[in-house]
């Protein structure tokens, strides 16, 4: 009797350890199965969202949280070797490469999205700069004008701060410079001069076409690694900008030597290059220049590394591109745009390396 007693304890004791085990693998089957229909699962494929801003900066495109309202300020920029590197440049949305006298070049830095804390060496006013920055509705920025350019600035035609009246006071002379190639101003310095001058710091430039996003992997043109614009037998001006494949951006070398910020180091890194033909004579034996703002011509735009033959013409005062009749859409960012004499021409001053 003990004997079938315990036979039948032990049988029950093993029944009751085998559905112990099967209930315990079924649990950890359970706990090992993924859930394909739990929402709250991640997606390791998903696509992260892009943020959509209500504004955006009208001479880059990028987008802003609050209301663009700021004028630009448009600052002539010394591009003598002596005057190499800048600073304040690679803040610039837009900035101008034009001749002067002496085919030296010299830049219109427009500032409107970014405000770099120092800006310089500041330099002379030619009338074709101040035109374009007046297109921009900016408040211009120079050091000393030429006859044309005092008329000008004399008459009301821009808001203007100049250093011929705020030498020493707005305008501060680098003691590592010498004149003319060490004046400088500061952001700060532009807005109490603006103050003081009851200048409006309000009234935002007129806004470039630009791509979406989801267009600039489809965008089209002939392959364009590397271009230079030679002014003239000089190749201290001569222009090189060098597409960067990584940072998707185009880095400028003047003379051979990168263009970085004096200050920070930073380099100048550029979204849009334009090199555009314009009417250019001679006015007098000095061997100032008139440029022709307003007749429209042909060009070049870069754009990630590809090149597009554009026209350009003077809309309301800016300098904008077309391509088949229809403005031509800039990348978000920031742009360069080089003016050459149309009787040299782009086959003559520019070379391209695709």
């Amino acid at each position: 009797m003990k004997l079938k007693r315990w036979i039948v304890i032990s049988s029950a004791l093993i029944l009751l350890l085998t559905g112990c085990s099967d209930k315990e693998q079924s649990k950890e089957a359970i706990k090992e199965e993924p859930n394909v229909e739990d929402p709250k699962q991640e997606n390791p494929t998903k696509e992260p969202v892009e943020k959509l801003y209500p504004f955006s900066f009208p001479l880059t495109g990028v987008g802003s949280d609050i209301a663009v309202e700021d004028r630009a300020v448009a600052v002539m920029i010394n591009n003598h070797p002596s005057a190499r590197p800048q600073s304040g440049i690679h803040k610039a949305d837009m900035v101008f490469e034009l001749l002067a006298e002496g085919n030296v070049t010299r830049f219109l830095a427009i500032f409107q999205s970014e405000k770099p804390e120092k800006v310089g060496p500041v330099r002379s006013a030619r009338d074709y700069f101040i035109q374009l920055a007046k297109g921009y509705k900016s408040l211009y920025i120079a050091h000393g004008y030429s006859p044309e350019a005092k008329q000008m600035l004399e008459s009301g035609y821009i808001d203007d701060l100049n250093g011929m009246q705020y030498d020493g006071t707005l305008f501060k002379r680098a003691s590592f410079r010498k004149a003319p190639h060490n004046s400088y101003i500061t952001f700060e310095n532009i807005l109490k001069g603006a103050e003081k001058n009851k200048f409006s710091m309000k009234g935002q430039p007129n806004a470039y076409q630009f791509y979406e996003k989801k267009e600039l992997d489809a965008l089209q043109g002939n392959p364009a690694k590397s271009i230079m614009v030679s002014y003239f037998s000089s190749d201290l001006f001569n222009v090189i900008f060098d597409y960067d494949e990584v940072l998707g951006k185009y880095k400028r070398f003047s003379n051979g030597e990168l263009t970085i910020d004096y200050d920070t180091k930073e380099r100048v890194l550029l979204d849009n290059i334009m090199v555009l033909e314009m009417e250019h004579r001679f006015i007098d034996s000095y061997g100032r220049r008139e440029i022709n703002l307003t007749s429209g011509g042909n060009g070049y735009l870069l754009q990630r590394g590809k090149r597009k033959e554009i026209t350009w013409k003077n809309v309301d005062g800016q300098i904008v591109p077309f391509e088949n009749g229809t403005e031509a859409k800039l990348v978000p960012g920031r742009t360069w745009i080089n003016v050459i004499p149309k009787d040299q021409g782009l086959q003559k001053m520019v070379s391209i390396t695709e």
